[in-house]
């Protein structure tokens, strides 16, 4: 039996830090840890039982509970298998994750892509059922949840806003294509426009075009842009009620909210249309350091 109080442990492993949390029946997180995540499919599952150790070390004894996990790339949650999770150094064959994962800890495991499992986890932080999670992290992605159920689409491939290309002379996508969103609003196109020694290339170019450095309100500008026609797009096909923006370059705060809004808000005046949708009206942000992706997982195992 689970400890009383305690509803599921959740795991977010991402291409560099694992971030794992022990989450209450209540939604609080009763116990979180991070470690770097070792690469390739050894390294995956070795990082996941040693971030849920020291979850149960930190929650006092044993965990006897199910185990979410959230992870990039791919996933076939029925047989629990993930594949083309390149920033995990999983290349190749399906990596049976949930079995390997289960037979380590000893506990039921469940698998779900991470922007999925987070985007659950906006659902409860909102108070809605119809909600869009767009991650503006080292990629460009969303997590759709529509009366209260995920959407993955046929193929896996529901949310994947980044790779809607929006400029035919634009960049070289590594979808293939040419001039996608992810081309211009990601973390890895902010660090090719921005580039930061040191430090996060998004909170140093906000903090430059704060400073009126007209160069940094220029690549702002577009990249606010970006997001803000991946909401657009959203808006249009989804219809959500609400819509919030998670990732690692939203870690740059309520700045980034105010900046996608000013751009919806821009693309609007041309169009009674699209502004009588209100987008900038249901937009939010996860607050800073919340842990989204793993609370999420928590949420996928809880279910």
């Amino acid at each position: 039996m689970a400890r009383a109080g305690m509803r599921a442990v959740g795991l977010d492993i991402g291409g560099t830090k694992t971030h794992g949390v022990v989450l209450g029946e209540d939604g609080t997180i009763l116990a979180q840890v991070r470690e770097s995540t070792r690469p390739g499919a050894d390294g995956v599952v070795a990082t996941a039982q040693l971030v849920f150790e020291a979850l149960a070390r930190q929650s006092g004894g044993t965990l006897e509970c199910r185990v979410g996990v959230g992870v990039p790339g791919l996933v076939d949650g029925e047989r629990g298998i993930l594949r083309h999770a390149v920033n995990l150094g999983v290349n190749g064959d399906d990596l049976p994750l949930r079995d390997l994962l289960s037979a380590r800890l000893g506990l039921e495991v469940v698998v779900e892509n991470d922007v999925n499992a987070a985007a659950l986890a906006a659902t409860t932080l909102v108070g809605a059922d119809d909600v869009v999670y767009l991650s503006v992290g080292t990629g460009l992605a969303a997590g759709l949840v529509v009366d209260g159920r995920l959407r993955r689409g046929e193929h896996g491939a529901a949310g994947e806003i980044g790779h809607l290309p929006v400029d035919p002379a634009g960049e070289a996508c590594g979808c293939g294509q040419t001039g996608c969103l992810e081309t211009i609003a990601s973390g890895r196109a902010l660090a090719r426009a921005w580039p930061t020694p040191g430090g996060p290339p998004a909170a140093a170019l906000f903090a430059a075009a704060a400073a009126g450095d007209p160069a940094a309100v220029t690549v702002r500008d577009r990249f606010c842009w970006g997001v803000a026609s991946a909401v657009r797009a959203l808006g249009l096909t989804i219809d959500p009620e609400r819509i919030v923006l998670g990732g690692g370059v939203a870690e740059v705060g309520e700045p980034l909210r105010e900046q996608v809004v000013r751009q919806l808000r821009t693309l609007g005046e041309g169009s009674p249309f699209l502004a009588s949708l209100g987008l900038a009206d249901r937009l939010s942000i996860v607050p800073l350091h919340y842990p989204v992706a793993a609370v999420g997982a928590a949420l996928v195992a809880a279910r």
